[in-house]
């Protein structure tokens, strides 16, 4: 698809709840002017419960922050864990299309509902921590975290979710690639949404967006809870010295196989010779890159 909006459209800012709660940030396939991909962020104070209904949509429920009861045609989970995405690995709940379900917040919650319209329904089933694949991308100051949460193998129709952990003076999402085109087994056509929180939250981080070509070309200031539409177009994150970078990737298509599979721009595609697996040995997790990286650098006494 090619991109429809301009590109202060594309960034998407979260909404200001203090100590309320509330919707913090809601995205459908209409209101992002596409066919698949939505996220709603929902902020509950402890016992405080919300009801949904999915519609169309398969959705995946992932506590950012706190633990939840979820209820859905008569059975009950009980997810999360973690105080923010940066305290551990991530529970996650999968529901099929049509699911009405009701979130009870055991703790202070925040839960990013991530969805894709759907036409085949899969069962109900709890993502638990040590189920999630965690692996190193890339290496030297473009090496990061990934938490493959939902992947192509995972038993959905179209969703495919994703975290990216990037530490400080990083790169991520490089060399920039795209998935906008069918050109399978080369390349897939995605929507992708990415929803970025930074810790601590008063830093920033710059993403790039940008297509073959060069009819638009745009980058962005990236604050604690701001959410871009990546309807088409190379695109690469750097995060400022001093801060982590997070994002939960929420991705989906129509391509005959559940793939991401993206392109890279030919121009700087050839990084990728130079990642020697040996430089991350020892490496499991964004804060050893850091320590590896920076050392005391850029730490906060």
């Amino acid at each position: 698809m090619a991109i429809t909006k301009a590109a202060n459209d594309l960034l998407i800012k979260t909404n200001t709840l203090g100590e309320g709660s509330g919707t913090m940030i809601h995205v459908t396939p209409e209101s992002a002017d596409w066919e698949y991909c939505s996220l709603l962020v929902q902020k509950l104070a402890t016992g405080e419960s919300w009801s949904h209904d999915a519609g169309g949509d398969e959705v995946a429920l992932v506590p950012l922050g706190g633990t939840c009861i979820v209820e859905c045609a008569g059975e009950r989970w009980e997810i999360g864990g973690r105080a923010n995405p940066f305290a551990g690995q991530p529970w996650a709940l999968y529901l099929p299309l049509g699911s009405r379900f009701t979130v009870t917040a055991t703790s202070p919650l925040e839960l990013a509902v991530t969805g894709a319209r759907a036409t085949r329904s899969f069962p109900a089933r709890v993502i638990r921590p040590e189920e999630v694949a965690t692996s190193i991308r890339g290496a030297g100051n473009a090496a990061r975290q990934i938490n493959d949460i939902l992947p192509a193998g995972f038993p959905a129709d179209r969703l495919i979710l994703v975290e990216v952990f990037t530490p400080s003076g990083n790169w991520s999402s490089y060399p920039p690639h795209k998935h906008d085109v069918s050109n399978m087994p080369i390349e897939a056509d995605v929507e992708e949404i990415y929803y970025y929180r930074i810790d601590p939250a008063d830093g920033f981080a710059l993403q790039r967006l940008y297509t073959h070509d060069g009819s638009f070309d745009a980058a962005w200031t990236i604050h604690d809870g701001d959410l871009l539409l990546v309807q088409e177009g190379y695109h690469a994150f750097c995060m400022a010295h001093g801060y982590t970078g997070y994002y939960l990737n929420v991705l989906a298509g129509d391509e005959t196989e559940r793939t991401i599979q993206p392109s890279d721009d030919p121009r700087y595609g050839w990084v990728r010779s130079t990642w020697d697996p040996a430089l991350n040995d020892g490496v499991s997790t964004y804060r050893h890159i850091e320590d590896r990286q920076n050392g005391p650098a850029g730490r906060r006494g």
